[in-house]
């Protein structure tokens, strides 16, 4: 069908709904503020097409009322830790998961729900899927179909086609309310016609949305109507292969649909004055921050390692930080100084560093319901927001690169962001962008035309976000400490990011204690060793589920290859205080499945692990090296999944006929599933039923909380 028929089949359908109500309820529940950018990019679009969101975070409930509630509702909720519905949620999700609300509570309310979550983890999309399905169990009805998009593979992949079709599917509910409040009569008829147009609409949505190139989105660059042989682009025309910098057909050729300019709602005002930055305190909401002093590092590798693993000490003694083995706790970072200072640099703004800044709301704009950012303060230093404030490493979302479009003079770099953020770009982006881990100075130094204000840094970059690590110590057993290891993150140099770079937290802790770790380098006036000690912010995140039995006398297993055995030197600990405080107690038999690379270079915890087993704390255990070569007839196993299958019918009896636990921590992807894998096929195996059935039986120790992980991608 051509363009011009389509255009007018659009129209008409416009002009069917142009006297109806055009209202709906946008809410959002984030965690990290992936949800709430969606929902405001839906609120933003909602306006180009007619309609209005009235947008809220779903905690913000005596702004609306679903029991009342007689339009559309949009619900854009994230998912957290292994399958929580996000922090702002968890009010909504106890208030309708109330056993006594009758099945007809929500029979009046129609929603579409988008969920966004990540498959590298058991339970993918789960606040969503808990959101939705308690909806329709207490009467609510569905007027689009949910979606559920994944970080993992790209959340874009499933949003943007979703947001697409979301106008049509309310156009075509308000369509239907007006029928059934007898206005329609002069608008659209009532004969078997009419709905098949609005059914043949529908199925022409994607073809509208694909053809039409001179919407309000595509007017609002110039480079767009320029045919491709005009653009220079910044890599050689010899180039046949895509890159950051340099696209190739069919991108290269074609007319691009690039989001809408998102309209600048923050304006700063500097300030040569003096003053004191906020407190850290007065950036999170999550609970009581506490400072306190690193007493203790520890490099638990060799120099030779691939990876490099530290264990630190904290001294929360003269605090009120209570926790448990198993528990998790959030490390308060700042972003790298050099970093901050390059960025200074690049947006002409090294002589302000100090000054400080008022950020507010600018007046007039267009943005709706428009607020400072939380994590912004109202006043602080430059210096502050950059380095304390602001993921400057986040991932730019398309939204950011549509508006540094704007801020970029040259008129191939120009291009190439507009290609990167276009539906037309969509493989580029997740290739040289998403995948590439490429951040806001890769940009700045890829495309340097490109010259953003402060204002706009602040509207798109995401809260610098405190790191989780896993507790790896019992209070019981060293009252007073906190201990925790890590594997220090390094991110090597490749085409889209020239330079190497160390973890934002990891890399900033290990130079932290860098003098703890190499006292003898640490200085030429002062007696060897002599340092001064550093403290750190911390906030708790309890867990919930992964901690100990409550029955000392159940037996339980434990996989932890790696830095996964963290969690469980804490479980070890805990019970050999318990067993030497309580000789009367019945304690249940334990295992450790624990791999490694090598033998000799990253076995961590090796001498406590002996001792463990020789008091008896620890019944068995089980290890394996998979970079380590051999010399036996048989090779032995290589990864914890495969130590694990030997081990069968042990792994049955625990798990089947005493009842016991499961757990697993570490890498999600190249172990968990493996893991999960692996118990499966035992299940089905030592239970003699099929595979399905064996999942099913795996489903039911998660379901009462035997088979726990604690992991991360």
């Amino acid at each position: 069908m051509c363009l011009q028929c389509l255009k007018k089949k659009s129209t008409l359908f416009w002009e069917m709904c142009c006297d109806l109500k055009r209202r709906f309820l946008l809410l959002y529940a984030t965690q990290k503020g992936q949800a709430k950018a969606i929902a405001e990019e839906i609120c933003q679009q909602a306006g180009a097409h007619g309609l209005e969101a009235d947008m809220y975070c779903i905690s913000e409930t005596d702004k609306y009322n679903l029991e009342t509630e007689k339009d559309p509702v949009v619900i854009v909720i994230s998912t957290t830790g292994t399958g929580d519905p996000p922090d702002t949620a968890r009010k909504f999700v106890k208030k309708i998961q109330d056993k006594t609300l009758p099945p007809d509570h929500f029979a009046h309310l129609q929603y579409g729900l988008l969920g966004l979550g990540d498959s590298e983890y058991t339970f993918f999309c789960n606040g969503g899927k808990t959101v939705d399905r308690r909806l329709q169990e207490l009467g609510a009805q569905h007027f689009y179909d949910t979606g559920l998009a994944d970080d993992c593979v790209g959340l874009e992949l499933v949003v943007d086609p979703w947001i697409d079709g979301l106008w049509l599917a309310l156009k075509e509910v308000f369509l239907l309310q007006k029928e059934k409040e007898g206005m329609s009569s002069d608008a659209v008829s009532r004969s078997p016609s009419a709905s098949l147009h609005v059914g043949h609409e529908l199925n022409l949505s994607s073809e509208v949305q694909n053809l039409k190139l001179e919407d309000e989105r595509v007017k609002s660059s110039d480079v767009l109507t320029q045919k491709p042989a005009d653009i220079h682009h910044v890599a050689s025309t010899r180039d046949t292969e895509p890159s950051l910098v340099h696209s190739v057909p069919p991108v290269s050729q074609s007319a691009l649909n690039i989001p809408a300019l998102p309209p600048a709602y923050i304006e700063v005002q500097f300030e040569n004055t003096h003053g004191e930055d906020p407190r850290l305190s007065s950036l999170i909401s999550e609970g009581k921050i506490f400072e306190v002093p690193v007493t203790k590092a520890v490099q638990l590798t060799r120099g030779d390692a691939i990876k490099t693993a530290l264990l630190l000490e904290l001294d929360i003694a003269d605090t009120v930080f209570a926790y448990q083995p198993g528990d998790a706790f959030c490390v308060i970072c700042p972003n790298n100084i050099s970093e901050v200072e390059e960025l200074l640099q690049i947006l002409g703004l090294s002589n302000k560093g100090e000054y400080f800044v008022c950020v507010n709301v600018k007046q007039g704009t267009k943005k709706k319901g428009a607020t400072r950012p939380q994590h912004i303060p109202e006043r602080s230093t430059l210096k502050f927001i950059l380095t304390w404030c602001l993921e400057i490493r986040a991932i730019p979302k398309k939204a950011f690169l549509r508006a540094l479009v704007e801020c970029t003079s040259d008129v191939g770099e120009k291009r190439r962001l507009q290609e990167l953020c276009s539906r037309q770009g969509a493989s580029d982006y997740t290739c040289f962008i998403r995948d590439s881990n490429v951040c806001l100075l890769d940009l700045l130094h890829a495309f340097p035309s490109c010259k953003p204000s402060l204002n706009l840094l602040i509207e798109h970059l995401p809260k610098l976000q405190a790191r989780s690590y896993s507790v790896s110590s019992s209070n019981l057993y060293q009252p007073g400490k906190l201990c925790f290891v890590f594997n220090i993150v390094e991110f090597p140099a490749c085409p889209t990011r020239p330079v190497s770079r160390k973890g934002v937290c990891t890399g900033w802790l290990a130079e932290l204690v860098a003098p703890l770790l190499h006292p003898s380098k640490n200085t030429l006036d002062t007696k060897e060793g002599s340092y001064t000690t550093e403290k750190i912010s911390i906030f708790a995140r309890p867990n919930n589920t992964f901690h100990l039995p409550a029955d000392p006398s159940v037996p339980f297993m434990m996989v932890g290859p790696g830095t996964g055995i963290s969690p469980f030197i804490g479980f070890l600990q805990h019970r050999q205080k318990l067993r030497e405080e309580h000789t009367d107690w019945e304690f249940g038999e334990t295992w450790l499945f624990f791999g490694c690379r090598h033998r000799d270079r990253d076995y961590l915890f090796k001498d406590e692990l002996r001792c463990f087993l020789e008091n008896g704390t620890l019944t068995h255990l089980q290890v394996c090296f998979s970079r380590d070569s051999s010399t036996a007839e048989v090779a032995p196993p290589k990864y914890v999944q495969d130590v694990i299958r030997l081990h069968a019918k042990e792994v049955a009896r625990v798990l089947l006929k005493e009842r016991g636990y499961f757990y697993v921590c570490g890498d999600k992807k190249h172990m968990a599933d493996g893991v999960s894998d692996a118990v499966v096929d035992i299940l089905s195996m030592e239970m003699e039923v099929d595979k399905l059935e064996a999942m099913k039986i795996l489903a039911m120790l998660r379901e009462e909380k035997r088979y726990l992980q604690d992991v991360w991608s």
